[in-house]
């Protein structure tokens, strides 16, 4: 099977060998996964018989451990027709998550894909759920893609085939769609800010609707104009390069699934992305430290694209319509003032208070657009402040809603997969925080503190009441350094959420 969506960023050839011995598979490299004190349990096992007792006595050397992401290579290891045998650790096996396993798999990849290989197998477990055989296939296909889209000798090379042992093939299929999703979100976020901008990237839609079937429109800057989109004109003056709107829709709500009939189809989701493809602060302008990385500044409107792409290419059998808006927040002669009064398309006046709040001020006009299409819940995704960073570090994406079953379905879903999420207050008293003097609201809460939950309240003022929950992921969704399950660099962070929220 090959990728069906992302032709320049997916890896090469993924087949399913669900009863081939490991042992047998010619491949240039194996890679076995290996709980604590596991050598003699689980997809080791038969590995271990083969090669006469190696990971035995391997173990019983203190070799390997079955520590999380530890990697051992074996090579020419006897009764094995893989060049290499890679053995990689996933901690207790009582503790072994769908997460775990997705970091693994992509450990073992990121560890070989330093160098050309042809073929390379990984042996799943046969104690491991559905999901759990999906995210370990879509962590490998991530492991083996780097940040390095300008070098001309790259870090990391995909595999030319990856097999798959012992493992379902429609998982496995699924897996790597899923892969598909995260990987075009690394490349569109790690692309240069020269080459990613408000109209590049509708035109990355455009492409990516017409392979998956999504129906698209783009509202250029004349069509913001008639639909009041103030908020989206004001934040976007300040750069030659226009504004856009987007809108995907997903119409699955017909289609049948596994156990599933028309009748049974999901009622609708909304899915809402930030999409400021460079910040420069504004008027109120960075320093070049915090600069540098801000072409991240569209990875939720990356995130939101790539999970449409994958909630499509899966043909799931619900209704999903998305909301990106898409900026380059600059300081030309136009930029918009501190002070400034726009009125959002919603009616709402908003004041100006800081022109580095602006992604907020972006998704007013955007969730003012779904709000008219009804869902029946919104979810929100945007880097949207340093504030949740500093309060949840850069691993956790923080929750925040007006609904709580909403928000339940959130994080289960995180859960699932292996995503860490967290939920912070929004308590009535944070409204007042940003009210403004002069306009209905203003784009900061008062003074530094509690920033990320002023930032989420400004937001709710635009969902209409709908179920809505937003999620921060400033701090998940860029890494400045490498970790041993991926480079640095873009993560493709809640993809893999907001696919098992449309599944459940």
């Amino acid at each position: 099977m090959s990728s069906e969506f992302l032709p320049t960023s997916g890896p090469g050839t993924v087949v399913c060998e669900p009863s081939t011995r490991p042992e047998t598979v010619e491949a240039e490299a194996l890679v076995v996964f290996l709980a604590e004190g596991g050598v003699g349990a689980g997809s080791a096992a038969p590995l271990d018989a083969a090669t006469g007792g190696l990971l035995t006595r391997l173990a019983a050397a203190g070799e390997l451990s079955g520590r999380r992401y530890e990697c051992v290579p074996l090579l020419a290891a006897p009764g094995v027709r893989a060049g290499q045998l890679l053995v990689v650790g996933v901690g207790k096996r009582e503790d072994v998550t769908a997460g775990v396993l997705y970091r693994a798999a992509a450990t073992a990849a990121r560890h070989l894909a330093g160098r050309p290989r042809g073929r390379v197998a990984f042996v799943a477990d046969g104690s491991w759920t559905t999901t759990q055989v999906e995210q370990a296939v879509a962590g490998a296909a991530v492991g083996m893609v780097g940040q390095d889209l300008y070098r001309a000798e790259r870090k990391r090379t995909r595999f030319g085939t990856t097999i798959w042992i012992a493992a379902p093939a429609e998982a496995v299929e699924r897996g790597a769609l899923i892969a598909d999703g995260v990987n075009l979100t690394r490349r569109l976020v790690n692309m240069a800010p020269d080459d990613i901008y408000p109209q590049s990237f509708a035109d990355e839609c455009a492409t990516i609707a017409g392979r998956t079937g999504l129906d698209i429109e783009i509202w250029d800057e004349d069509r913001l104009v008639r639909e009041r989109c103030n908020a989206i004109l004001a934040v976007g003056r300040g750069s030659s390069r226009p504004p856009r709107l987007v809108l995907l829709r997903h119409r699955g709500a017909g289609r049948t699934g596994p156990g599933r009939s028309p009748a049974a189809a999901a009622p609708p989701l909304a899915l809402v992305g930030k999409g400021v493809t460079f910040d420069s602060g504004g008027l109120s302008l960075k320093p070049s430290e915090g600069m540098l990385t801000m072409k991240c500044d569209m990875s939720g409107a990356a995130a939101v694209l790539a999970a449409a792409a994958t909630i499509a290419s899966l043909e799931l059998p619900l209704d999903v319509t998305v909301g990106i808006g898409l900026v380059e927040n600059m300081t030309g002669p136009a930029a918009y003032k501190l002070g400034d009064v726009i009125t959002a398309r919603s009616g709402t006046t908003i004041e100006v208070h800081n022109t580095d709040a602006e992604g907020r001020i972006v998704l007013a006009d955007v969730l003012d657009v779904i709000r008219g299409e009804k869902p029946a819940r919104i979810v929100d995704l945007a880097t949207l402040t340093g504030a949740c960073v500093v309060a949840l570090g850069q691993d956790v994406a923080g929750l925040f809603t007006n609904d709580q079953a909403c928000c339940d379905a959130v994080a289960a879903a995180a859960r699932e997969v292996g995503e860490p999420v967290w939920q912070l207050p929004m308590f009535p008293d944070y409204d007042e925080q940003i009210k403004s003097e002069v306009a209905d609201i203003k784009n900061v809460g008062d003074g530094r503190w509690g920033g990320a939950i002023t930032a989420a309240k400004f937001l709710e003022r635009f969902v209409g009441g709908i179920p809505w929950t937003h999620v921060d992921i400033a701090g998940p969704a860029f890494s400045e350094k490498s970790r041993p399950w991926t480079d640095g660099g873009a993560s493709g962070c809640m993809v893999r959420t907001l696919v098992e929220l449309a599944r459940a």
